[in-house]
This record gives structure tokens, C-alpha cells and sequence, in this order.
């Protein structure tokens, strides 16, 4: 008998891989200018930084970091890590769980709460990983409208009537894809629609601190009676995305069946790093360093959206306070898909928006990132992809 004939589990006929990660292959050519991936710039990476907390902290607790872990974490960065998300969300959490980047959180949560079958309640679009992660433990993915300014709320309630899920996943703020952020009274409204109706919020919230203009806004959490929102953090984006530490916050029982499902993923996200990310908080590094990068991210998407002003004026895209995406709406009838072939020849590479899309369609619109390219490649590579774009509205 053939390898090739192999019967894989039924929970991947629907998931065939990351589009990003695929065209990841592509913008490794050289000379790409990249719009298409989410990763922090290279000058937003602390690695002298990073060099000598490793050094500090492997002379004064190496052996215990260099050991097996628990799976609740790094004892002293559940510490400071507790200590840390009460300030930030301005409310007393249960309990926290350090997890291997924020996508693990989301996998751990689907495996304490998804049966095959359960129904989750999505943004359109959404961010792909997760899509995925929801589609390998099969769950019934349906879709939320959304307006200018992201989930609505009215559909959302019409249909937690109809469907009677057992999650809702939500990015409120600078929205992956889209860079759209939920206002106050839509993640009052939503707190108070998951205790109403017993619907757990997987609240992913891994750009808030990436604002560039404007006022923070309270979490969903922040308005959470009943303990129904469970809060996805991560470090990716401000420290590092290569340390991989995320977490989890929220209701202690919730967070029990996480824990029990990580120990047989991966025992423990890993002490060196988890070490390394509890001597941010508690030295009060990330302050000073996240401003610092905003200033970098504003500049650039200052610049992504001056360029996109000279677009044709049917085309239409979000005008973000912070994140790392632009997104923009072609008119119907134009393949982003295909429209890509052509934009990769000329070396500038996007994501097409149909690959955010849970129940496909838009393929008229795509995903810009303007975190990891130079001023000047910004410059150059949107008026490439204006020319590409003018000519096939044409």
C-alpha cells in the first residue's frame, strides 16, 4: 500500500494551509517590497536589549529557567504578568496563563470549549491563523456584519438568537485584517450580550498598544460581569514575535481546562523567554520602547495612507489610529488574486482579502502592511501598485 494513500483526520478537509505563510515563499525574493506580511520592523526589535536580560537572568536563576517549567508558567513572570494586565485593563483579573504566542491562547481555548459542530461567531474579515485554528477543531464558522467601524452589534445579537454559539472571537482594536477599532459602546454591548445569553468572548487584543493618534479605549473585559470574556494577549508585537509569549486572562475555571490542554502541547511556553519578557514589566522597559516604535509605525502609515490618497477614487480603505494594516476595496469586478501575479512581477507583494474572509468572496480587496517596510519602499511600492491597480480598473 501507497503513503500517498493515507486517510488524514477528517478536521483538516477544510483547512489547506496559510495563504500568508505560501506567499511568504514569494516575498523572499530579493529585492520584494513587501506589504503582505504582519512583522514588527527590524529596527523595532530590541536585541541588545534582549541580550543582556537573557544574560542577567540566566546568571541569577539559570538553573531553574534551563529546567522543566510548570505549565501555569514562569512563577515570577505570572507575577508581574498578573500585575501587569490589571494595570493595563484597569480590573482585578482571576487568573492568568503565559502561553507560546497569542494564536496558542486562541488554540487552547478551542480545545477547552469546541466540539465538532459548535458554532463560533466571527468578524468578516478575521485574522486567518485564527480562522484556521477554528476550522482544525471544527467548528461551525458564521460570520458577524460589520460597518466602518467593525462588528455590529444588532447582528451580532440576531445572531447569537439564531445560531446559539458557544464563542464569539473579536479583534476589537486596529483589527487584523481590516485596522478597524470597535467603539466604547459596541464593547459595552458585547460584554453585556455574552452574559445575557452565556456566550464565551475570545477577546484578541495583540495591537492596542500600537496607537498612533487618538484615545485608548477599555477593553470588552473591562465591562465583563459575569466572566464570560476571556482576554488573548501577546508580546509579539511590542517586544518580539521570535520569543513567542502570549497569554490568557480571565475566568479561573476557563483557565484550569487551558492549562490541563497545554501540557500536552508543550509542557510550558519556554522559561528563558517567558524570564525575559517578566524583567520588561517589572524594569518598566515597555513604556519608553513602545513609544518609541509608534512614532516609527505612525510615520509609515501616515505615509501607506498619503499614498493610497492618489489611488483612483473608487477605491476605498480604512483609515486606522493604529496596528499594522490598511485595508482596501477595489471595485467589483477586480481579482486581488490575480492582480497579485502581476504586482509580484514587478516585485511588490500584498495578501488578497479573500483569504480573511471565513465564507470566501471579496476577492475585490486586499491587506497592506506598512510596519516592515522603509519610508522609501512605502513610497516606491504604492505607486507601483497604483499603477497595477489604475490600469486594471481600466
Amino acid at each position: 500500500m501507497n503513503i500517498s494513500d493515507v486517510r488524514f483526520a477528517h478536521r483538516f478537509d477544510q483547512v489547506t494551509g496559510s495563504a500568508i505563510r505560501e506567499i511568504f515563499k514569494v516575498i523572499a525574493q530579493p529585492g520584494m517590497i513587501s506589504f503582505a506580511g504582519g512583522n514588527p520592523s527590524p529596527d523595532a526589535l530590541p536585541d541588545r536589549t534582549v541580550a543582556e536580560l537573557t544574560e542577567f537572568v540566566i546568571r541569577n536563576d539559570g538553573k531553574r529557567i534551563l529546567q522543566y517549567g510548570a505549565t501555569e508558567g514562569y512563577a515570577p513572570f505570572v507575577e508581574s504578568l498578573k500585575t501587569y494586565v490589571e494595570a493595563m485593563l484597569g480590573i482585578s483579573i482571576p487568573a492568568v496563563l503565559p502561553v507560546t504566542g497569542s494564536t496558542q491562547a486562541m488554540d487552547l481555548l478551542c480545545k477547552a470549549l469546541i466540539d465538532p459542530g459548535d458554532t463560533v461567531l466571527v468578524e468578516n474579515p478575521s485574522f486567518l491563523g485564527n480562522l484556521q485554528c477554528m476550522k482544525l477543531y471544527q467548528a461551525n464558522l458564521v460570520t458577524v456584519q460589520s460597518d466602518e467601524n467593525g462588528l455590529i452589534t444588532e447582528d451580532l445579537e440576531e445572531k447569537i438568537k439564531q445560531y446559539h454559539p458557544k464563542m464569539l472571537y473579536t479583534i476589537p482594536t486596529f483589527q487584523n485584517p481590516s485596522g478597524k477599532t470597535l467603539p466604547d459602546d459596541r464593547r459595552r454591548k458585547i460584554a453585556k450580550l455574552a452574559n445575557q445569553y452565556g456566550v464565551i468572548v475570545a477577546e484578541d487584543d495583540p495591537y492596542r498598544d500600537l496607537r498612533y493618534e487618538g484615545e485608548p479605549l477599555r477593553s470588552i473585559k473591562y465591562y465583563d460581569e459575569g466572566g464570560w470574556v476571556m482576554f488573548l494577549g501577546s508580546f509579539s508585537k511590542i517586544i518580539s514575535p521570535g520569543l513567542r509569549v502570549g497569554y490568557i486572562a480571565g475566568d479561573a475555571s476557563v483557565i484550569r481546562k487551558c492549562t490541563i490542554g497545554k501540557q500536552s502541547t508543550d509542557v510550558h511556553t519556554a522559561n528563558l523567554n517567558q524570564a525575559i519578557v517578566d524583567q520588561f514589566i517589572r524594569r518598566n522597559l515597555l513604556p519608553d520602547h513602545i513609544q518609541a516604535i509608534c512614532k516609527g509605525y505612525g510615520a509609515k502609515m501616515r505615509q501607506m495612507l498619503k499614498c493610497l490618497e492618489l489611488f483612483p477614487d473608487d477605491v476605498v480603505y480604512t483609515r486606522p489610529q493604529g496596528g499594522l494594516f490598511i485595508w482596501a476595496e477595489m471595485p467589483a469586478g477586480i481579482d486581488a488574486v490575480l492582480m497579485l501575479q502581476k504586482a509580484v512581477e514587478r516585485k511588490v507583494a500584498y495578501v488578497p482579502g479573500t483569504y480573511f474572509c471565513s465564507d470566501g468572496g471579496h476577492t475585490n480587496t486586499l491587506r497592506l502592511n506598512f510596519s516592515n517596510s522603509t519610508e522609501e519602499q512605502i513610497e516606491t511600492g504604492m505607486s507601483i501598485l497604483r499603477e497595477i491597480v489604475t490600469n486594471e480598473i481600466k
